[in-house]
């Protein structure tokens, strides 16, 4: 359908009208045939000289010409625009943050792959997270690592490919040796206070066992659930460990039950892939729905016909014009 952007300008279309009657006809003086024998002229046909003028009548053609041209030009003003049938765009309602932990005790080996072999606690996530992201093709993804400090490695972004190849270059201990869980948390807060989503969901791979965080895991906890967050701890490794490689589960525990999340135990790697599985139907993908219509400025066409009239005016008045020549003369002779 067709929209005018400035309707107003049709108002203007009775302008040449108004202007025929308000202005006066333009007066233009010529200089006139001196007739010597003038005098008898008078004396014999009997008229009284006087000053006169004659108004030029338009022809009815070119009366049909200015009315089109003028319309045209009008309608180009009013700026007309094709608008074409509602698209819908749907957005993706959630921002999904994913904060791994790359203290040493992810080198710990206590993971099976497909193969049946050992392999160690980051590796496996790494191969899940390989099938996780390219799923979540209608959600934004942030990556934060973790170690000694937590490290902002992607910000809320759908470039799913570049997330998961900054993934696959992580490396155990590349960001310290201790585990800042609960800093990890805090700067996952403050990265979600600049997304306008209401759906927040930060996924936390670690054994959970916090050694060097400035703000305790379950603060951070509490200020999560305040600002929204929903965490959902998926413990590393065998709970039944000790020492170094221990998986706290106690902690992980309350602050998924704080924030309103839900706690996983990945053992192997089978059950982390469960444990996505299970947070993909916790959290189902929220749309926003955006709707417009396309519009393409179509000015253009009634100026072409404007251009198209004036071209074909010319020739076809100067063939009345010669006709009605013709015309005169043979009337003379």
């Amino acid at each position: 359908m067709i929209e005018f952007e400035h309707l107003w300008a049709f108002a203007l279309l009775p302008l040449p009208l108004i202007m025929a009657f308000a202005i006066p006809p333009y007066k233009e003086t010529k200089d006139s045939l001196q007739v010597p024998y003038f005098q008898q002229l008078v004396t014999i046909s009997g008229a009284k000289p006087s000053r006169g003028a004659s108004v030029l009548q338009r022809k009815w053609f070119q009366g049909l010409v200015l009315v089109l041209a003028w319309v045209l030009i009008t309608t180009a003003a009013a700026k007309p625009q094709w608008v074409s049938e509602p698209i819908e765009i749907k957005k993706s309602a959630r921002d999904l943050m994913l904060a791994v932990d790359l203290s040493g005790s992810m080198a710990a080996k206590d993971f099976t792959n497909s193969e049946g072999q050992l392999i160690d606690r980051l590796t496996a996530v790494k191969q899940v997270l390989q099938q996780f992201i390219p799923a979540r093709k209608s959600d934004r993804i942030g990556l934060i690592v973790f170690g000694d400090a937590p490290y902002l490695q992607a910000p809320f972004t759908d470039a799913l490919d570049t997330v998961q190849h900054l993934l696959i270059e992580t490396e155990v201990g590349m960001a310290g040796q201790s585990t800042a869980f609960g800093d990890a948390i805090g700067l996952a807060i403050r990265t979600f206070q600049g997304s306008a989503s209401e759906n927040r969901v930060l996924i936390v791979l670690t054994d959970g066992n916090d050694t060097g965080s400035k703000v305790p895991p379950m603060d951070a906890a509490r200020v999560a659930s305040a600002n929204g967050v929903s965490i959902y701890p998926i413990a590393m490794g065998d709970p039944t460990s000790i020492g170094e490689d221990a998986v706290d589960v106690d902690t992980l525990k309350v602050i998924a039950e704080t924030t309103g999340g839900k706690y996983f135990e990945a053992l192997d790697r089978a059950s982390l892939e469960q444990a996505y599985q299970e947070i993909d139907k916790l959290e189902p993908e929220l749309y926003e729905s955006l709707s417009y219509r396309p519009k393409r400025d179509i000015y253009y066409i009634p100026l072409a016909a404007f251009a198209a009239l004036f071209l074909l005016t010319l020739p076809v008045y100067a063939l009345l014009g010669q006709i009605q020549r013709r015309r005169k003369r043979y009337t003379n002779d």
